[in-house]
């Protein structure tokens, strides 16, 4: 069994949008299997102790932020458009759904093209539907497990294991104890997997 590289996400951030184009390939580059944990950032923050305003709630701040994701888009050679909504709560709980049918990573594909790479309202219905239906999945299925409680109950869950292993942001990363925070950090990242096989 490969060791696990935990990539804990919520499909509202930019910075794990862009943190996936590259973690595939990293962890098939060095044996390992990428496990993605889905959270509810705004839980995590709050769990954390982070109780300051949201980005998107600082003028100057989201001003930057846009102009440094396109240069990172641009760097990653991918397209990179604000979505119209940032409530990710129902395709977050979408993962599960995949997670059933061991389809994980081709959700995560896809989720990532509608909230960050076309800008779709990612809490949108029939947004959600669209996604179902490319993949394959009854879409009425679909929609009703992201409104379940089972599906609630597994995002919780999910979460509070999150926050136990110290997680408060996303894209986080870790093996074993070891963690790296934000896209910024993979350089940091493969360092680490890079000493370790010499």
């Amino acid at each position: 069994m490969p060791e696990t590289l935990d990539f804990y996400l919520d499909f509202m951030s930019p910075y794990a949008y862009l943190a996936y184009q590259k973690l595939p390939d990293l962890a098939d580059e060095f044996g390992l299997q990428l496990v993605p944990r889905i959270i509810d950032l705004p839980d995590a923050k709050k769990a954390a102790g982070n109780t300051g305003p949201r980005n998107v709630d600082i003028p100057p701040k989201i001003r930057y932020l846009k102009v440094d994701l396109q240069r990172w888009a641009q760097r990653y050679g991918v397209d990179l458009v604000f979505p119209t909504s940032l409530d990710s709560q129902r395709l977050n709980k979408g993962v599960f759904f995949a997670s059933d049918r061991d389809m994980v990573s081709d959700y995560l594909d896809a989720a990532w093209s509608v909230a960050w790479a076309s800008g779709a309202d990612m809490s949108d219905a029939a947004v959600l539907a669209n996604l179902a239906r490319g993949l394959g999945w009854p879409e009425a299925d679909f929609l009703a497990f992201v409104d379940s409680a089972d599906a609630a109950t597994r995002y919780e869950v999910s979460s509070m294991e999150a926050h136990e292993r110290g997680v408060f942001g996303v894209p986080t990363m870790m093996i074993g104890d070891e963690m790296w925070w934000g896209n910024d950090r993979l350089d940091f990242l493969r360092d680490f997997l890079m000493q370790r096989r010499f």
